[in-house]
């Protein structure tokens, strides 16, 4: 086997939770259709979507003052093509696009081969996106929708599922509870469909992230080449100083990797300065590093500001999008018996969890009503507004 069919495998292996679920999600539905005393029967999510999706976006130009563009579309892409899709938001450099489509595509197939190929053609760009094909895929179960160039992607395997699944569980009769679950199912989708709406209206934030993490990346492209480019004794002494896991000579690559995700910024600096470097101005480095690899100050330094403005124009855009949520479907029956019956809460308690970007805009709409929602996509906050809606408020108009 060869180094690189021996990341192929790792990385398959990283998301093997997600693909056996995927998989026992898929035999259990097909198991409930050939049940006979399973006779109740789901509207699909395209059928509801179409019902309640023009009373949504009313909804949303009510409450933000922004009205949603008509080119906005609901789409219901099949699992492979919803993984292509997950590839289609990392905001790669441009001279990674390729790389980064190709490796979703080799990952959604389970191409071991196709994994190892690219891994051999570009180790730096493997190096820089595979966390983002393990940690996109691994959460696709988890996920029911996402918005990207004018259309809102569905999640149709798993919401097309798991109303079924949930009252087959439950048991017989299953007739007695079958308009609580669809209630529920109603309610999934109205949030999902809702929050997606809300990131449509967000064009400014959405542009300032998008550049904010290209930035990252193209950092993180230039950390890998510069771990790649290390001689032998290098890497064997800067691995014993980090106390890394000793790897055979014979797996150099591994070897380099294992340093890279060591040192990749958003890994080293988050977990040695904490998460107060967001709001950090500079970098101060151990000189053993620094010693061994010369570059890593400078490219620590750059990363700080990019890391910051995607830090708070993301949080601003996830919380605008739940602050619009948990306000307008306050009253809905159907989100109710979706927290109750798919997530085992409340409306109280899911409305009390703490989330920085949510307490943001709320503290804001507190002052200026639904302007607040041109003001936060007009005007992003910093790192440390964020963490002080008060600062933001003294100098936003």
């Amino acid at each position: 086997m060869t180094e690189q069919e021996e990341f192929a495998d790792a990385l398959l292996d990283q998301i093997s939770v997600e693909t056996n679920e995927e998989h026992d999600i898929a035999t259990l539905s097909s198991r409930i259709r050939e049940d006979p005393d399973f006779k109740v029967r789901f509207d699909s999510p395209k059928q509801i979507s179409d019902q309640i999706a023009p009373g949504l976006k009313q909804k949303v130009a009510e409450f933000t003052g922004i009205g949603v563009s008509p080119d906005v579309t609901i789409e219901f892409p099949g699992l492979d093509e919803l993984k292509e899709i997950k590839g289609k938001k990392v905001f790669a450099t441009p001279d990674a696009r390729e790389f980064v489509d190709r490796l979703f595509l080799a990952v959604a197939k389970q191409n071991r081969q196709g994994i190892a190929d690219l891994v051999k053609q570009d180790t730096a760009k493997f190096l820089a996106y595979s966390t983002y094909a393990k940690s996109y895929i691994s959460k696709i179960s988890t996920t029911y929708g996402d918005y990207l160039d004018s259309k809102i992607y569905i999640n149709n395997f798993v919401l097309s599922s798991y109303p079924q699944i949930v009252l087959h569980k439950q048991g017989p009769p299953y007739e007695s509870r079958y308009e609580m679950i669809k209630s529920g199912y109603v309610g999934a989708l109205k949030m999902t469909i809702l929050e997606e709406l809300v990131h449509s209206i967000q064009n400014n934030l959405y542009e300032e992230n998008k550049k904010a993490v290209i930035e990252v990346n193209r950092i993180n492209e230039d950390l890998a080449k510069i771990i790649l480019a290390l001689d032998d004794t290098t890497v064997t002494r800067l691995s014993d100083y980090l106390q890394l896991p000793a790897v055979p000579d014979e797996f150099p690559i591994a070897k380099r990797a294992n340093l890279f995700f060591m040192l990749n910024p958003d890994n080293f600096i988050v977990n040695v300065l904490g998460p107060d470097v967001m709001t950090f101005t500079k970098v101060e480095i151990d000189p053993t590093i620094q010693q061994m690899v010369p570059q890593i100050l400078e490219i620590y330094q750059r990363w700080l500001l990019p890391i910051q403005r995607h830090h708070a124009a993301f949080s601003t855009m996830e919380g605008m999008a739940e602050f619009s949520v948990q306000n307008i479907l306050k009253d809905d029956e159907d989100f109710h018996q979706y927290l109750m019956t798919f997530m085992g809460t409340d409306i109280s308690s899911y409305q009390v969890r703490k989330n920085m970007g949510k307490d943001f805009t709320e503290a804001v709409f507190a002052k200026h009503g639904k302007e607040t929602f041109q003001i936060l996509i007009r005007n992003p906050p910093t790192t440390r507004e964020l963490k002080d809606p008060q600062l933001y408020l003294k100098r936003a108009p």
